[in-house]
């Protein structure tokens, strides 16, 4: 063992000993670059955290000489370092204000719920579970579960936003249960009563984790998190979440430009009580879960059905390449037949979502070759110039 390990190790028995809690002690990322109230907003976010569980590691600008940082510069060089770090294990979650999710993950926000005070996860609020709004719908209960089960909820109620598809993932959900899959559902508090929640039920919280799309989500989380602010800075609330999805490792939590100290401090403490409460261990058996309750069976049941296409003409992907710039504008329908445009042009191009909806990914090279306009014409979606 060098030096540098001996000295690491007395440092965290002095720490264990002062503060009486023995084990490493949890490393929380935060990426300081980006906020609308600029960066003296994370440094206070960082004084209102303030904990003996776990250590804040800053990523971007420096706020202060006490905390671990990794000084960058700009945004790409940010996520890289971020990336890097949560690969390694060097710190076991990092709260940012933006990233982009490949298809297939989206974020579990947490608010608290103005007429009882009570919190209360949104599933999902960023990113997208699936490119049809039912199946995503069915993939974000599964992600509040596991997010809600994380923060020490052994068994949470589940709710279904009146939204449209409400009563297709209703039906879906019952059929999962049935299977076998541990889930609780909630009753909504109005007369009628059922799992499918209404604005009122918003307001009081009838749930723990209350199902919805992405889109309505994010909306949600902005009116709950900045309401008493006139919306240009949010007071209340955990923040956007962590980003879930099958297969996906990376504990990455979002939080948005407009986000005061008081959330980002919060979304802090809520990627802290996550590792702590073993969202790692969580994914892994709630989705092992799923699967033998006939998950994917479900999720096909759910697919519109289309008339096979006369002809389909079989596009090679282009050598990978690095895709840092972004097109955005693109319906999530289309999303993939953009691609699938780019790559028939020989230009190397990804799907993905970011916070305010689907993107095309593509080289900064290639950003110029490719146009993105809007048109009433159901095939003008995309044109390479």
């Amino acid at each position: 063992m060098d030096n540098k390990k001996i000295s690491e190790v007395f440092l965290e028995i002095s720490e264990a000993i002062e503060s009486g809690k023995f084990g490493k002690k949890v490393k929380i990322g935060l990426t300081t670059l980006g906020s609308e109230h600029g960066v003296e907003n994370m440094k206070k976010a960082i004084e209102l955290a303030d904990s003996d569980l776990f250590e804040v590691v800053v990523i971007g600008e420096k706020v202060d000489d006490e905390h671990e940082t990794y000084e960058v510069d700009n945004d790409e060089d940010m996520y890289k370092k971020m990336e890097e770090l949560l690969d390694s294990g060097e710190i076991q979650a990092c709260v940012t204000l933006h990233y982009n999710f490949p298809i297939g993950v989206s974020t579990v926000g947490r608010v608290i719920t103005p007429g009882t005070g009570k919190e209360m996860f949104l599933a999902t609020t960023t990113g997208t579970s699936d490119t049809e709004r039912t199946k995503a719908m069915v993939r974000n209960a599964v992600a509040g579960v596991i997010a809600a089960k994380s923060c020490g909820i052994a068994k949470p109620t589940v709710g279904i936003l009146n939204i449209d598809g409400a009563r297709q993932v209703e039906k879906a959900l019952k059929h999962f249960k049935d299977n076998g899959f541990d889930i609780e559902f909630a009753e909504s508090q109005r007369a009628d009563g059922g799992i499918v929640m209404r604005g009122n039920d918003l307001l009081m919280g009838s749930c723990d984790v209350m199902v919805t799309d992405s889109l309505t989500g994010n909306l949600l989380m902005k009116m709950f998190g900045s309401f008493t602010s006139g919306g240009n800075y949010e007071t209340t609330g955990f923040g956007y979440g962590p980003g879930i999805g099958e297969g996906y490792e990376r504990n990455i939590f979002i939080v948005s430009r407009a986000s005061g100290a008081p959330v980002v401090a919060n979304a802090l403490k809520y990627a802290y009580q996550t590792v702590a409460g073993g969202i790692d261990n969580n994914k892994k058996s709630i989705y092992k879960q799923a699967e033998k309750a006939d998950f994917k069976g479900i999720l096909d049941s759910l697919t519109k059905k289309e008339a096979p296409k006369e002809s389909s003409e079989e596009v090679k992907m282009p050598d990978k390449e690095v895709v840092s710039a972004t097109i955005s504008g693109i319906d999530i329908l289309e999303i993939e037949d953009a691609v699938q445009a780019l790559w028939k042009e020989n230009i190397y191009a990804e799907s993905g979502m970011g916070c305010t909806g689907p993107i095309v990914q593509v080289s900064d090279a290639n950003l110029d070759n490719c146009l993105l306009y809007t048109s009433d014409a159901a095939d003008d979606s995309l044109r390479v110039d």
